[in-house]
């Protein structure tokens, strides 16, 4: 038994023949015989009695008539569910994303702005954490996506797919002496104020290596969480900062320029979701939106 025999039931309760039965459904009258046919057989019921060439509907034909109305409407229904799923009129009722505390400012809403029109139906959770605290909760499944940097290792469980990468540069006010260098190295940064990020963590180790190699003392004046107030405090002339290039990308708009730290190093960045589970269409949607707007944060102006 199959939607397409209920079909010719349904439609042979209405019509009467099957002659308008093959016109309403598209098929020959040979065809909706045999469909006919078919459901009896799937049935072991006679639905119809032949008589003179009419088709006379048994009472348990009409009966099984009412049962195929209703499976019908609720494929129609699963049928228009699946489009809405589709085009983003409806789906999962939320949708859960974690991104580093820098990106709330100006990239997640232009991230945003396309996704809510398309998808008007779902609800955005955004988490704005430390990539050791986004790692948790895409382990956790406390939420659907996480974007972070690639540190090391990431959780059991865990699918990560890179994403972006940057590399090291100095941010420097515009009118700021060092501002007129090509690059920037760890010497010319001698008594120079500086604004740095993320105290025991690895890269600020690494970084803090650097200037003890080349025997340079750091003129920290201000310590900060945060690559976005970092650059805020650069942009106000509180110093100098050394961040990713992918950060310092999302604040051209600031009064500041980018110059390339000698020695260079790069960073990876990655899309972290759970292993093995698939993403819903809504959040697969997210993910496609997250890799646009990082395509367009980082192209050269």
């Amino acid at each position: 038994m199959n939607i397409r025999q209920l079909d010719v039931l349904r439609t042979l309760l209405s019509t009467g023949s099957t002659i308008a039965t093959a016109k309403a459904m598209g098929l020959s009258q040979s065809g909706v015989s045999r469909l006919l046919a078919q459901l009896e057989a799937d049935l072991a019921l006679t639905l119809f009695a032949r008589d003179k060439g009419r088709l006379i509907p048994t009472p348990e034909a009409v009966i099984l008539a009412r049962d195929a109305e209703n499976v019908l409407l609720a494929v129609d229904r699963m049928a228009g569910h699946a489009e809405d799923l589709r085009n983003g009129a409806s789906g999962p009722e939320i949708v859960r994303i974690g991104l580093p505390s820098s990106m709330w400012e100006n990239f997640a809403p232009a991230m945003l702005l396309d996704y809510v029109r398309d998808f008007p139906g779902v609800r955005i959770e955004t988490f704005f954490e430390s990539t050791t605290a986004i790692n948790k909760l895409v382990g956790e499944r406390v939420i659907d996506l996480g974007f972070l940097r690639l540190e090391g290792e990431v959780g059991p469980g865990i699918a990560v797919e890179k994403v972006a990468s940057g590399e090291s540069v100095c941010v420097i006010p515009k009118d700021h002496p060092l501002a007129g260098l090509e690059e920037v190295t760890v010497r010319d940064l001698r008594n120079v104020p500086l604004v740095l990020i993320g105290r025991q963590r690895p890269n600020r180790m690494a970084l803090d290596q650097v200037f003890k190699r080349a025997g340079v003392k750091q003129m920290v004046k201000i310590e900060t969480h945060t690559n976005s107030s970092a650059c805020s405090y650069v942009a106000h002339g509180l110093g100098i900062t050394i961040i990713s290039s992918f950060y310092a990308n999302l604040y051209r708009h600031l009064p500041v320029v980018h110059r390339p730290f000698v020695p260079q190093t790069t960073q990876e960045f990655g899309l972290a979701r759970a292993a093995g589970v698939p993403l819903s269409i809504a959040a697969q949607a997210l993910s496609d939106a997250l890799k646009r707007q990082i395509l367009l944060s980082q192209e050269r102006h």
